[in-house]
């Protein structure tokens, strides 16, 4: 059984972090946490609630500062000295648990809505899809499969479709690193298994970090899990590995 990640720079690293630390009033959310995410990896994280998750991805996207420990992405770039937008310019793309689309616009629309970037209202206005736009929303309609529905209102998706929309949105930001928090809640069974091989068809080409307490999606997904707990890296391994943990199974597998 691994032990905590016992990380050290190197040219594969897509996400690197060493010693993260981060405090509310005291409390340790983040306890000297270190992880290294090579490029093109998929990898799931788990753990108890109030286990650092969420804070992790937090600081990973510059939403929260670290109080200390180094981030960096893609080798050199200190995501410490960047903020939410920037960060999201670099490449970095994350989606949170309930899916956020504009339901009264068509899939199409929230497609290339998500092109428009960072225009202003007036640009908007103006703003026409050129070819290059159209090509990548067609590429991200292969990816995630809902091609006969971008006529569609978003709203009128089922909740899965939404999920896998809304990672379209993202992939067609072109990010490296996709952060995607718990996808499976609410899901069918079905819904699931379709997530389950969408999210490893977009790993290889970028990386992608799911947070996830299903443990089922989980071994769906085939790939290395990391369980945090009590803000740091308890044990990293496949998911048989982790399940044979004794300490795993104490603060998590058993509850």
């Amino acid at each position: 059984m691994s032990s905590p990640d016992n990380v050290s720079m190197t040219p594969k690293s897509i996400l690197y972090l060493n010693g993260v630390s981060k405090s509310f009033d005291g409390f340790k959310a983040i306890n000297n946490l270190s992880l290294f995410i090579k490029p093109g990896e998929l990898r799931a994280i788990i753990g108890p609630n109030g286990a650092g998750k969420t804070t992790m991805m937090d600081l990973i996207t510059g939403k929260l500062k670290p109080d200390s420990g180094e981030l960096f992405f893609r080798n050199d770039i200190d995501l410490t000295e960047h903020d939410e937008a920037e960060i999201a310019n670099l490449g970095i793309g994350r989606k949170f648990q309930k899916p956020t689309v504009i339901e009264n616009l068509t899939v199409f629309e929230n497609l290339e809505l998500t092109l428009q970037g960072h225009r202003g209202v007036f640009q908007s206005l103006f703003f026409r899809l050129d070819s290059v736009g159209k090509a990548r929303i067609e590429e991200v309609f292969d990816i995630i499969g809902l091609q006969s529905k971008s006529q569609q209102l978003a709203g009128s998706l089922a909740h899965g479709e939404k999920q896998r929309l809304e990672i379209g949105m993202l992939l067609a930001q072109q990010p490296e690193l996709l952060l995607i928090d718990e996808p499976a809640a609410g899901m069918t069974d079905e819904e699931t298994a379709q997530l389950a091989v969408l999210l490893k068809k977009i790993s290889g080409e970028r990386s992608v970090i799911v947070v996830e307490h299903d443990m089922e999606f989980i071994r769906m997904l085939e790939t290395e899990v990391t369980v945090l707990h009590e803000g740091s890296v308890l044990a990293t391994g496949t998911l048989a590995d982790v399940k044979k943990n004794d300490r795993v199974v104490e603060v998590y597998l058993g509850r």
